[in-house]
């Protein structure tokens, strides 16, 4: 082998960098017809809260109008919204929530 003077240097791997996905907060809007027990029940049931955190995320959205309840990727706000509105519209309640992207 001869040295001509070429160093060769090896070839690093450059891993991409990943974006943190955008998180999405679901948000418990007050009304006037949708009992407090109810509410707490979807809270423990839905989004696995206990009943002491259930009851201070209903009463804050009772008494400010609207109370954030979990921050999370969009994929899972969106299905939790949706599986809490379809367990209140089937029990007959216009419960409300929503998912927003958090800024």
């Amino acid at each position: 082998m001869s040295d001509n003077g070429i160093a060769l240097k090896p070839k690093t791997k450059s891993k991409p960098k990943l974006d943190r996905p955008k998180l999405y907060k679901v948000i418990l809007f007050n009304d006037d017809y949708t009992p407090r027990e109810f509410v707490v029940m979807i809270l423990k049931a839905v989004f696995r809260m206990s009943e002491e955190a259930g009851y201070r995320v209903m009463m804050t959205a009772h008494k400010l109008g609207s109370s954030v309840v979990v921050v999370c990727t969009k994929d899972i706000a969106e299905t939790k919204v949706k599986e809490a509105m379809d367990y209140a519209k089937e029990a007959g309640f216009p419960l409300m929530l929503t998912a927003e992207p958090e800024e």
